[in-house]
């Protein structure tokens, strides 16, 4: 089949004669050995020679054992293993032209002219320079007779591409380093725990975590975990915090909380330099308020364990886009680095990159903070101005009154990340102005008015609870209008915040139909009394009353049938706004929701576990069913994270033919040294080839070779602390929309009262690619298939190409997307980090 002339595919593209290398340097990361097998399995599939570099930069220098082809099943199981199986070493040698002499000698006689490194900037920085001066490198070796002329035409070019495998994400150019998600998960795992013991003692907890240099870990997990206080390198409090802090600490306590967290990155210091290390923290609540006090310096625990399900994709996807640019480079062009642009994987030019993260340290230095921290990119900046605006509450004297009361509910199935929503709205529209009410149970708790007001500290602590505190339920409004319309004017309500998945989206589109049938008619109307009979009720005269005028025209009924077109409900004429918080990730109009990386974690730890359970059992198949409705991005992006062998949805249909290449792709891999598979199926993918149907097709035709297990999930994809993700996007999403719900209370309030009856005043707040934008419910109709409760365009079907190569199945895979961003470091430095992380 001819494919469209705007798609690039790679079978263009052959790797036939060339050799790559891989390598893991600096500091470990996790994720770093789903990077290692990205690039070996993807290399090997385009027909090149692929090979380990053991211990970085150490093992290229010493070269022998350290340099070893890697095979297909070599990389088997790497996916859930913490750190680099390859190994990673720190090389003095390396820096000295000497030790790169080496290095150079031992690719050449490997024939290895593409090099793919994984690392920090040191890492990069270091593999441009050795690129550089290969040609120079080269010469030498032919003088001391090491290779001869032949070898140094046949290998004159050195090719390089970096992943940045970093837990600070601090590396200008991407949205996210390969690392840092794993790290904040285990800090979260750990202040979740310590929570529950400061509660218990009311003590004050002081957590040291990593960032020498950059104090990104140290503000997302305090915006993860509404820490009271966070001190980092970028941002050094302004003199006399001290004082601040413990007021802040001792206020916090005298509302009834029971514990204080406060987050130090270790490079923390104050505005003149000086270091404030967690000791110095610890000692000085001590003597200031006399609180129990404990430190916790989390250290190398930041660094281990299993990688997040983010993690995995993130650095499959560059691992195999890194692939695909030293296919494509040339002698002319420049050291690439792989990098994360909102959903999409670009490259960009390495030094350019390397340099604008130099630039923040030497912001830093010269002590320019608030140019460093616009330096971080948006999403840090943003970071810090969330928390500012979550943490630190103004007293009652100081805060603003608006008059306006907005109210929040939760609409359909639970979702992590619910409540770290809810309470980032409750606190910005009280720093607003705003008097906040609470809905619970949604539309069915509004209609039986089940409304409370809620008040800053009714939400301390919310981040971290899973489910719906508030309650949810799938009710829609549409057959309770009248009594909702009834709780609004009865509470006054003049703005709702809807959190919720598809019934959300459909229960925003239902009161907006309520508001009236026709917007055309929401003008100003005024009826001048005319007719020969006098009888206009509210006038004592009529134009015309005196000459007998042929025509009575009933103007009163008239203007009635135009008010009642106008609006049948004025009470749902306020401004709306709906976040997308669904584990399924099927609303329209977003790329992701709130809830959705928490269930793929869920799925992605389960298959873990389940593929650990077969250890001891040669030749199984395990069949997974996931949750997601129609929706097959658990099953797809899970299966990618997991490590899946095949994973059928409804979106990408199959049939019984598919079936049985699939069995007989794994009746082929368990000859091998891989003798388990793994296979996810959604849940309403096909509704004849059912869990159970695959699960006995595989029995039956896998008989002899290996045999099978099912498990279905279920709702512990719901379940469970949310994610950091999750936790942050939920926060900050739910700010941003408050903020745009007081703009609109403003400009829709007239002579008393709000009246907001366009469509741009009920709008849904999605995440496309690298921003957050508002967009009218109606105007996604269109983008919806409302029967399968699914958008029609899905970012993420781009991605089962990619889990099929690396399962190693034939497949096309398009390019079209990928590449270059061309300009973006040189002339937008401040747009190269999304705004979602």
């Amino acid at each position: 089949m001819a494919q469209p002339d705007n798609k690039r595919f790679f079978e263009n593209l052959t790797g036939s004669g060339k050799a790559i290398a891989v390598l893991t340097s600096g500091g470990d990361a996790q994720g770093m050995n789903a990077a290692v097998r990205a690039v070996v399995r993807m290399g090997i599939y385009v027909g090149a020679k692929v090979y380990f570099i053991h211990e970085g930069y150490q093992g290229m220098v010493d070269g022998g054992d350290n340099i070893k082809e890697a095979t297909w099943e070599s990389v088997s199981s790497m996916l859930q293993v913490g750190g680099t199986v390859i190994g990673s070493a720190r090389c003095k040698e390396f820096r000295a032209r000497e030790g790169r002499l080496k290095a150079a000698h031992n690719l050449v006689q490997h024939g290895i002219t593409n090099l793919c490194v994984i690392g920090g900037d040191g890492s990069l920085t270091g593999a441009n320079l050795f690129r550089e001066e290969w040609s120079g490198l080269l010469a030498e070796l032919v003088e001391q007779g090491l290779i001869d002329e032949e070898a140094a035409q046949r290998y004159s070019a050195l090719h390089i591409v970096g992943m940045v495998g970093s837990i600070d994400n601090d590396f200008c150019g991407t949205d996210m380093t390969i690392g840092t998600d794993s790290a904040l998960h285990r800090i979260i795992e750990v202040v979740d725990a310590i929570m529950t013991t400061a509660q218990s003692h009311q003590r004050t907890f002081v957590l040291e975590v990593m960032g020498r240099h950059c104090g990104y870990l140290a503000l997302v997990s305090a915006l993860a975990c509404g820490a009271d206080w966070v001190l980092i390198p970028e941002m050094p409090p302004e003199d006399g915090w001290e004082d601040k802090m413990c007021q802040k600490l001792s206020a916090t306590r005298s509302r009834g909380s029971r514990l204080n967290i406060i987050i130090v990155a270790e490079g923390a210091i104050d505005r003149h330099g000086k270091p404030i290390t967690s000791s110095i923290v610890k000692d000085l609540v001590v003597r200031c308020l006399g609180f129990d006090t404990r430190v916790t310096i989390l250290g190398h625990v930041q660094r281990g364990g299993t990688p997040s399900a983010f993690d995995r994709i993130l650095a499959s996807r560059m691992g195999v886009e890194a692939v695909l640019a030293l296919l494509e480079t040339t002698a002319n062009t420049p050291a690439y680095v792989v990098s994360l642009c909102g959903n999409q994987s670009v490259r960009l030019p390495l030094m350019e990159c390397v340099q604008m993260t130099q630039e923040v340290q030497k912001a830093m230095d010269e002590k320019r903070f608030e140019e460093a921290v616009k330096l971080r990119g948006r999403s840090f900046e943003n970071n810090l101005k969330t928390y500012k605006l979550l943490a630190h509450r103004k007293p009652e004297s100081e805060l603003p009154h608006s008059g306006f009361n907005v109210a929040i509910l939760n609409v359909g199935a639970p979702a992590a990340g619910m409540n770290a929503a809810v309470r980032s709205a409750v606190r910005v529209g009280i720093s607003e102005g705003h008097k906040m009410f609470a809905v619970n149970d949604g539309f069915e708790g509004f209609y039986k008015g089940q409304i409370r007001e809620i008040k800053w500290a009714d939400v301390g602590g919310w981040t971290g609870q899973g489910g719906s505190l508030l309650g949810t339920k799938r009710t829609l409004p549409a057959k309770h209008v009248e009594k909702i319309a009834e709780q609004i004017r009865q509470h006054n309500i003049n703005a709702l915040l809807v959190i919720g998945g598809f019934e959300a989206y459909l229960g925003l589109l239902e009161l907006l139909a309520a508001r009236g049938k026709y917007d055309e008619f929401c003008v100003p109307m005024v009826m001048v009394p005319a007719t020969v009979s006098n009888n206009i009720p509210g006038s004592e005269f009529s134009i015309g009353a005196d000459t007998a005028l042929n025509a009575i025209t009933d103007a009163i009924e008239c203007l009635t049938q135009l008010f009642e077109a106008r609006s049948k409900f004025e009470e749902f004429c306020i401004p709306m706004c709906m976040l997308p918080a669904t584990i399924s990730n099927n609303v329209p109009g977003t790329d992701l929701s709130i809830g959705a990386d928490t269930a793929l974690n869920a799925i992605v730890e389960t298959c873990d576990r389940i593929k650990q359970s077969a250890s001891g059992t040669k030749r199984r198949v395990f069949i997974i069913e996931t949750m997601g409705g129609y929706c097959g991005y658990l099953a797809t992006v899970g299966g990618l994270a997991a490590g899946a062998d095949a994973a059928y949805i409804y979106e990408e249909p199959f049939d019984i033919r598919e079936l049985q290449a699939n069995v007989e792709h794994l009746t082929d891999k368990m000859k091998t040294s891989i003798q388990r598979g793994l296979v996810l199926r959604n849940e309403n993918c096909n509704d004849n080839y059912t869990t159970d149907f695959i699960y006995q097709l595989y029995s039956e035709e896998g008989k002899g070779v290996f045999d099978c297990r099912k498990n279905v999930l279920g709702h512990m994809q719901q379940g469970g602390a949310p994610s950091p993700f999750d936790r942050n996007f939920g926060t900050k999403i739910s700010a941003k929309a408050m903020q745009w719900i007081t703009k609109k209370l403003q400009e829709t309030y007239r002579q008393g009262r709000v009246f907001a009856n366009t469509e741009d005043s009920c709008c849904l707040l999605g995440m496309r690619r690298r921003a957050l934008i508002f967009q009218p419910v109606v105007q996604l109709k269109d983008e919806t298939d409302s029967v399968h409760r699914i958008p029609k365009e899905q970012w993420w079907l781009k991605l089962r190409p990619l889990m099929k190569i690396l399962a190693k199945y034939k497949t096309s895979y398009d390019v079209s997307d990928s590449g270059q961003l061309e300009h973006v470091v040189r002339n937008r430095p401040k747009d190269l980090d999304a705004s979602t992380l």
